[in-house]
């Protein structure tokens, strides 16, 4: 399967794209409105509640233009690479997670995104009023996967 007929099938398959799917696939992230799947030899994440989508989606929105600065971005104009787009979302629901409780400030996994986005509005009454400041602080903190190297020698 091509990359394109993959795209394809897999905007297809999944109307409701999970936005902190990243996160998730990353296990350091799980979510109740979350489902998997499985396309060709990749797994995929849904989320299972349009409304909780829509929400995700205007978090992740926030989290992307405040932490341009801080990934050394001046404008965006498209998609961030992937491994600052894990930063984001990984970082991102890590600080929120902080913000909201301190003694899980050196957690390194969230265990429903959902439950830790309603609390955070229901304490800041909108994702306008989160503090970004703090939260972006945990996104530039997130140092991602260290690559392995192959043992050239026999």
């Amino acid at each position: 399967m091509d990359e394109t007929e993959y795209r394809d099938t897999y905007q297809t398959i999944n109307e409701t794209r999970c936005w902190f799917e990243k996160a998730i696939n990353s296990r350091k992230c799980l979510c109740a409105r979350m489902e998997r799947f499985n396309l060709a030899d990749r797994e995929g994440v849904r989320c299972t509640m349009k409304e909780g989508q829509l929400q995700c989606h205007a978090l992740l929105a926030a989290l992307r233009e405040k932490a341009l600065f801080a990934l050394q971005i001046t404008k965006l104009d498209g998609p961030l690479p992937h491994a600052k787009e894990v930063k984001v979302q990984l970082g991102g629901m890590l600080g929120l997670q902080a913000a909201l409780h301190p003694e899980l400030s050196e957690a390194d996994t969230v265990a429903d995104i959902y439950a830790c986005i309603n609390e955070a509005i229901e304490k800041y009454t909108a994702i306008e009023q989160f503090p970004f400041v703090e939260i972006i602080k945990t996104v530039v903190q997130i140092e991602g996967r260290t690559t392995r190297r192959k043992d050239r020698r026999k």
